[in-house]
Formats: structure tokens, sequence, C-alpha cells
């Protein structure tokens, strides 16, 4: 018999695995609502032009790793490989628009068909942050802040940094796009084949490329900075200045981009140095032109992603927590006994673990491994008496109690 495996690129999450996603996305939902954050779900699939219009035709999600089909009535549609655009979709087709500013809050899975790797896989999960309808450097930050106040409930602060640049407002962008251009066409020759491409689609992204050659021209690179307008500049300032007075230290990184148009004056990535060449860990900037290419109004918005399995790397082992009882009937005579103690357990919020095997020895041994805390063991006579033999597995102790004694001796624990 053929025994399945999961597709390449996907993985089972079990046991420690869930839980920590779960204490990854509970707490980032609890700070986010700080925030004045609401959650949003949008479909795991979209009209693949809500990804083609958001990430450019020439992006590498769209040319190699979006998963793309047609259904049955003819539509073409995709697999979400990135939050931002659904939400961006969301917000113009439900006509909250006319409604600004709007907070929104998301998490779940995406798709990308790419190689798997560490921190990376084809099905991966991210939460993130949309900021909508605010054009203003202290949104900027504060959307910033919210991602380092969940890196920090998560006790990831300590691990990560925070680099931080600007692509300046427009103006500022298409002079130093030119600049670009012109300084690299002298070299085009040395360039990678992925580089030469972006030098006449996307010239920006030569300056994050990861191959070496690229990266010694990019040494020599005009400088961000001399095409900056008076008006980018402060922008910049201000964002700078307020992330100070929160005391969020911050590094600037001249090479951060982002390379699609709609993309404007902040960027920003929290990165871990322990997660090798996958570093990013949570990042994102101001969109401005995004809303607008989906059919909406020219919207101001300011947002971020972040990376689930990469924050699960960098979290210790989170154990599964114990049930907090287990109870073991002696034979199939007190199993429905059991079964509605067992109900009383939990109308008061404790985890009880029943599974109806008659063996005794199983039962202990299932109970030990599991390390529960307390054994309540029913046979005939405390079918007939009205009690359970609790045993302390810690302490090695047991004794006769009433159901009511037994309850509140664990719930006394358990407090």
């Amino acid at each position: 018999m053929t025994i399945f495996q999961p597709v390449r690129g996907t993985h089972d999450y079990l046991e420690a695995d869930v839980r920590a996603y779960q204490k990854i996305v509970r707490t980032a939902l609890h700070v986010a609502e700080n925030y004045g954050y609401q959650e949003i779900m949008t479909p795991l699939f979209e009209q693949a032009q809500v990804f083609s219009r958001s990430l450019g035709d020439m992006s590498d999600v769209i040319s190699k790793e979006m998963y793309v089909f047609e259904d049955k009535g003819g539509d073409l549609l995709a697999l979400r490989p990135e939050g931002t655009a659904g939400v961006a979709r969301a917000f113009v087709s439900n006509g909250l628009t006319q409604s600004l500013p709007q907070k929104f809050f998301y998490a779940g899975p995406m798709f990308r068909y790419e190689r798997p790797q560490k921190g990376r896989q084809r099905q991966f999960h991210q939460f993130g942050v949309e900021f909508m309808g605010v054009f203003s450097p202290l949104a900027d930050a504060e959307a910033i802040a919210l991602g380092a106040h969940i890196l920090k409930e998560l006790g990831l602060d300590k691990s990560i940094t925070l680099k931080l640049n600007t692509l300046g407002d427009l103006e500022s962008r298409t002079a130093y796009q030119t600049a670009l251009i012109n300084y690299f066409k002298k070299y085009s020759s040395d360039l990678s084949p992925e580089s030469q491409i972006r030098l006449e689609k996307n010239p920006l992204r030569i300056l994050d490329s990861k191959d070496p050659g690229d990266q010694a021209l990019v040494q020599n690179a005009p400088d961000r900075d001399s095409f900056l307008t008076s008006e980018a500049q402060d922008f910049f300032a201000n964002v700078r200045k307020a992330l100070e007075s929160l005391n969020i230290p911050y590094e600037i990184d001249p090479y951060l981009v982002r390379g699609l148009d709609y993309y404007s004056h902040t960027a920003f990535e929290f990165s871990s140095s322990a997660l090798g060449a996958q570093a990013a860990v949570l990042g994102g900037g101001r969109y401005n032109g995004l809303v607008e290419q989906l059919g909406g109004p020219p919207t101001a918005c300011v947002g971020w992603g972040a990376g689930i399995e990469r924050m699960m790397l960098l979290l210790e082992k989170c154990i599964p927590l114990p049930p907090h009882v287990t109870i073991i009937s002696v034979s199939q005579e007190q199993e429905l006994l059991a079964l509605n103690l067992a109900q009383q357990a939990r109308a008061k919020g404790l985890s009880v673990w029943l599974d109806f095997q008659v063996s005794m020895a199983k039962h202990m041994k299932k109970a030990s491994k599991m390390k529960t805390p307390f054994v309540w063991i029913i046979g005939e006579e405390e079918a007939t008496s009205g009690t359970v033999t609790c045993r302390n597995m810690q302490k090695g102790t047991q004794e006769v109690l009433s159901i009511d004694r037994a309850m509140a001796y664990v719930l006394r624990d358990h407090k």
C-alpha cells in the first residue's frame, strides 16, 4: 500500500509546532488589537489580476512562483502569494474607502512555488497589518512600533535588528532610478542575468541582489540621498525622530528597497542573523499607490508582513501543556461514569484526558508520558461510593476523595 507523503514544500504541524504557531498568532493579534487594528480574513485565492497588478508582471513572484489555475468557469485564479493585495482588494470592493482611516490585521497561509529551504516553504504562513488612509511619518513610526512590540512580547527583540531606509517621493524615486540606469548600463555585461533584466524593468531591485558580482558594482552606485527632495528628507527625518522618541533602535540600510512603483518613502525590515540567508522576519513600508491600481481612489497606506515559520525557528520549543487530569476506569462498567465525570471537570475549565482503554497499565503509562499531574481512578468500589482514587503523579501519593473534593483539589492546584 502506498504511504503518501506531504507535497514538497509543505509540512505537517504537530504538537509543539502547533503550539508555537498559536502562540505567535495570538500574541500578534492581541498586540495589534491594542493598537486599534481589527482582524480581516480574505479568501485563499483571488482573481489572478489582483496579484499581477499589485506585484508587477516582472516580479519573481508573478513570473516564477505564483500558483495560477483556471477554474471550471474559465476564470483565471491564483492562490495568494502574500497578504497585502487581498486586503487592499477587500478595502476597495467593500466600500471602505469612504470610511478612513482603516487598520487591518490578518494571518494565514500563503503559497509560492520556490525552492524549499530553512524558513521558506511553498505553503508558508504570515501575519501582517495594513494602516490605510493616513499620510504621516507618525503612522509609519506607529506601524514599526507595533512590529517591535509584537517581537518583544514574543521574547525575540534581543536577537533582531531593525533596518530602515527611504525610497523618497515619486520625484526622488524617478530621478534616482534614472541615475541607477545610467550607472549600471556602463557595466551591463558584468551584471548577473537576473539584474540585466531588472536594469530595464526594475533597476532599484539590483541594489538588493545577492549575486557577489552585482554587490561589488552596487558599492559604487549613486548615493540615494543626493536625489531626495526636501519633502522626502523631512518625511524620513520625522520617521526617525518618532522612532527615537519611542526608544526603538534602528540601522540605516541604503540597499533596503522595494521595487514596485507604488512604494514610496519608508521601507523597513526586522532581521535576525540566526536565520542565515533568510534573515528577514518582518518587513514592509509605505505604499501610496496600490489601492489606486486595484480600482480605488488614491490612498496613503503603510503596512508590513511577518513570516511565522521564521519566528518559530527563533522561539524556544513550545512544549504542549499536559491535561490537568487523566481519568482511568478500571473496567468497562465504569466507562460511562468516567465520561460523565470528565464532562463535569471540563465544564469547570479543566483539561481532561480520557481514552477508554481498559488496561490500567496502558492508562498509567500514557498519563506518565503526558506528564499529567493528577490521575483519577474509578473502580467498582469508587463507583458505588461516589468517590475517586486521586493520585498525585508528582508526589507519588494517592487518596480516596469524594468527587467534589477531588475536583476542588485539582482546581486549587490549577489556579
